[in-house]
């Protein structure tokens, strides 16, 4: 006979990146969900903030401060566990928007060790823990820069599509494990610091990418459609779901409204 899966209020859900941003969001949407949230980032200040404002909410949430990319912090912090139900691996982010002429190698490195290794090492240390939970869930946020390439974007595209492949590659080589692999690839998300960040605080310019867009999608928008794929009947795995703002056809084709 078949174990019952635990209810959602027994498990575990470690979201990476939680201190802004959709990783915030997707805590306090797990949370909302009945799940145990982890909040992992390197901003201490802001996870245990996070973690106040969902415990005041009658939440259960943990604060564990980690850079993705340590390996040996992560496998750490892997020890804390018996059983994980949910992993989200939204640490990531973009740095310039140079071609590739010109582009800063340190830059392509930071983006890669984020987006694809700190993926690997969140994936690898916790991956017995999702197994060993009977219904275990992998979540790679991704994004649309991981399935098309546009001009000035080479170093985080790269990063994007290494972080899809990982998923995709997963996917195939656990296939009969009880552990699903969800990659979630949003397109223009306006956060408060996606493209503030990726043009080193020049807030300008970070500006002109929305700039003319009358709705692009929110955090939030990405926070309920990684919650929603989380929360499928085990037997459902959503592959790879594309998100991005009615206004938004490509990477390279916006609608912008002018004046």
């Amino acid at each position: 006979m078949a174990t019952a899966v635990p209810p959602a209020a027994s498990r575990i859900a470690v979201v990476t990146g939680a201190s802004s941003g959709i990783g915030a969001a997707t805590a306090r949407r797990l949370a909302e969900a009945g799940y145990r949230v982890v909040l992992t980032a390197r901003r201490k200040d802001r996870i245990e903030a996070l973690a106040e404002e969902l415990t005041a909410a009658g939440h259960s949430a943990t604060a564990y401060p980690l850079d993705v990319t340590d390996r040996a912090a992560v496998d750490e912090f892997a020890t804390a566990f018996r059983t994980v139900g949910v992993l989200v691996n939204n640490a990531g982010g973009a740095l310039g928007a140079d071609p590739v002429a010109t582009g800063d190698p340190q830059d392509w490195r930071t983006m890669y060790e984020t987006n694809v290794i700190g993926t690997l090492n969140l994936t690898q240390a916790l991956l017995p823990k999702l197994d060993a939970s009977g219904d275990g869930t992998v979540v790679v946020v991704s994004s649309t820069a991981g399935h098309a390439t546009y001009e000035g974007g080479a170093g985080y595209v790269a990063a994007k599509h290494g972080a899809h492949v990982l998923a995709e590659t997963l996917r195939l080589e656990i296939v009969g494990r009880p552990v699903r692999v969800i990659e979630i690839a949003p397109g223009m998300v306006k956060t408060e610091e996606f493209a503030l960040t990726r043009f080193g605080g020049d807030a300008d310019k970070a500006a002109k990418v929305y700039e003319g867009v009358a709705e692009p999608l929110t955090a939030d928008d990405v926070a309920d459609t990684i919650a929603w794929a989380v929360t499928r009947p085990p037997h459902v795995n959503i592959d790879l779901l594309v998100v991005r703002p009615r206004a938004q056809a490509s990477n390279t084709k916006v609608h912008r409204e002018t004046r």
